[in-house]
């Protein structure tokens, strides 16, 4: 099975520190995904079956009463559970998020960190099907240590058209 571009970067940077590979990484998702660049989702920490990211609340990602906006707070699930999904599939495969389906339970206060993971049967489905999808967990915490919202996100993944 050949690897994902970003499987190969994080594979070529595993002896990396970890604050260094996943700002490289980071430098590389955001040039993949220009709106998480603008939005400036952060890298915590990234392995094949945990990756965690953060959004700051800042003026740029703020809604009309200084807390993030909800779009921001979607992006930064979807981006936990979008690299993930990718790391994992083989080169060739994209991914492609097919449902998000978020309740907004609280008002977030400050930052708001999205924890993604994938069971290690998710992770054999992912290498061995052709094309498919993976209900992917991801958990919210903000800067009081609150889950202001909850999320499903499914990935789908397909070959590209040819």
């Amino acid at each position: 099975m050949s690897k994902s571009t970003l499987r190969k970067a994080y594979d070529g940077m595993s002896k990396l520190p970890r604050r260094t590979r996943n700002r490289a990484l980071q430098a590389l998702f955001c040039t993949m995904v220009k709106y998480a660049g603008t939005s400036s989702v952060q890298f915590v920490d990234i392995s094949p079956q945990r990756t965690v990211m953060r959004i700051r609340n800042r003026r740029k990602v703020q809604n009309h009463i200084g807390g993030l906006h909800a779009v921001a707070m979607a992006l930064v699930g979807e981006s936990a559970t979008g690299v993930l999904v990718a790391l994992n599939l083989p080169a060739g495969k994209i991914p492609v998020i097919k449902h998000m389906g978020i309740d907004y339970r609280k008002r977030c206060s400050g930052d708001l960190t999205a924890t993604a993971t994938l069971s290690p049967e998710q992770l054999a489905q992912m290498k061995t099907q052709d094309q498919g999808e993976v209900a992917v967990q991801v958990s919210f915490v903000d800067g009081e240590d609150k889950a202001p919202i909850e999320a499903t996100m499914v990935w789908a993944w397909i070959s590209p058209r040819g």
